[in-house]
This record gives C-alpha cells, sequence and structure tokens, in this order.
C-alpha cells in the first residue's frame, strides 16, 4: 500500500535526479514542474534551458519554438516554424500556439488519425487537448471523441499495471494533467513508486550501469507529484 511518507521520499529522490541535468526537454518539464506545483529545486530550469539554446545553435530554433511549453512570453524569430518538422511535434507546437495563430481546419482530422494509431501517439494525442483547453481555444471534435482519449490512454495502463514503461507513465501523468487521474488505477502507481531506479529516476533495470532514462524519469516525477 502507497503511503504519503513513501511518496514523499520517492518525490524527493526523484528531483535529486534532476540536480544537474542538461537535457533540455527535460529541463522545460523542470520548469512547468516549478511553475505548478513550487519546486524549489528547479527554480533555475528555464534559466538552464535557455544557456543549452546557446551551446546548441543546431537546434535553437526548434527548442524556442518548444520553450513556449514553460512561458507562454516565448519570442520567436522569423524562421524558427521551419525547424518543426516531425509531425508529432507540429501537432503539439500547433496546440501551443493556437491561441496566437489558430489551428488549421485538417486539425481534428489530424488528430483523429494520431488517435486511431495507438501507442505513443495516444497520450501525445492527450497532451495536445490539454495544450488546447489550457490556451483556450476552440476545436470543433466529434462527440465522444475527448472521452474515447482518455478511455484508450487508461487502457495503456490497465493491460499490465504492475509492470512501469515508459509508455505507460507517460498515459498516466497525461491523464491525471488532463484531470482525469482517477482513470489511473492506484496498484499502478505504488508500481511506479516501488519500481524506482537507485537513482532516483525510472526506466532501465535497476542492474544497469547506464544509469536512468531522462524521459521516463520525468514523466514518473510529474506523476508522482500529481497524485500528492
Amino acid at each position: 500500500m502507497l503511503t504519503t511518507d513513501n511518496l514523499n521520499k520517492a518525490i524527493a529522490k526523484s528531483i535529486r535526479f534532476f540536480e544537474k541535468s542538461r537535457e533540455p526537454h527535460a529541463l522545460l518539464w523542470l520548469a512547468m514542474m516549478h511553475r505548478r506545483f513550487a519546486i524549489a529545486e528547479f527554480a533555475d530550469a528555464l534559466q538552464r534551458y535557455d544557456q543549452r539554446l546557446i551551446e546548441q545553435p543546431a537546434t535553437a530554433a526548434l527548442l524556442r519554438v518548444l520553450r513556449r511549453f514553460a512561458d507562454r512570453e516565448t519570442a520567436l524569430q522569423p524562421d524558427d516554424w521551419d525547424a518543426v518538422t516531425t509531425p508529432s511535434d507540429r501537432i503539439l507546437v500547433s496546440a501551443l500556439y493556437c491561441d496566437r495563430v489558430g489551428l488549421p481546419g485538417s486539425f481534428p482530422e489530424v488528430l483523429q488519425n494520431a488517435a486511431n494509431a495507438g501507442g505513443y501517439n495516444l497520450p501525445h494525442v492527450l497532451l495536445t487537448l490539454v495544450r488546447i483547453q489550457e490556451n483556450g481555444c476552440a476545436l470543433p471534435l466529434p462527440d465522444g471523441f475527448i472521452e474515447a482519449v482518455y478511455r484508450a490512454n487508461a487502457a495503456l495502463v490497465d493491460a499490465d499495471p504492475t509492470t512501469v514503461t515508459d509508455l505507460r507513465l507517460e498515459a498516466a501523468a497525461f491523464l491525471h494533467l488532463a484531470g482525469r487521474g482517477a482513470l489511473v488505477q492506484d496498484g499502478f502507481v505504488e508500481s511506479v513508486v516501488a519500481s524506482q531506479n537507485a537513482d532516483g529516476g525510472w526506466g532501465r533495470p535497476k542492474e544497469s550501469s547506464g544509469g536512468s532514462d531522462w524521459h521516463s524519469a520525468v514523466l514518473g516525477l510529474l506523476l508522482l507529484l500529481q497524485v500528492r
């Protein structure tokens, strides 16, 4: 059974995992967690992210676009949009900036196709819907579509709530982000705490010498913060 003490210990351990993180995408999430949950250790996450922009000029344009994930006042350069090339990034960026530039007319179909593809597309669609709602953008979708996305993400977790994978962490964390955490079984959260690696993260066996995966570690921490 998950206790408040065990939950707090797991969160503290996970926060320490990111103490010296330089992964830019992780830093965006840390900045968001600082804003939402007042995690003092992440107060400089956005500044660390901006330093990575300077250090990685080859990817600076894409990183500038994604920066709005943590800061709504992010300023772009004219050609930055050209750096958004992958389908998943294009979908998320459309949601991030829908209050500035609107959504394309084809966007409902794009989301439906992504959801139908299953797998990692499902939590990505869910995160997109969360961002659209947060930005207050209108999006005409078929009746029942959003609820179906919730249920499909929950099914990813329910498939085996005793086994913690990156995909299940993502689905569970984003369900909580959408305010539908009740769809995530308590047993899965217990499994997440129990499977935490020695370094405070998740994703790779505890006996691995390579340490935890930053992506799984971000999702695990985000999930536990929302549960708390």
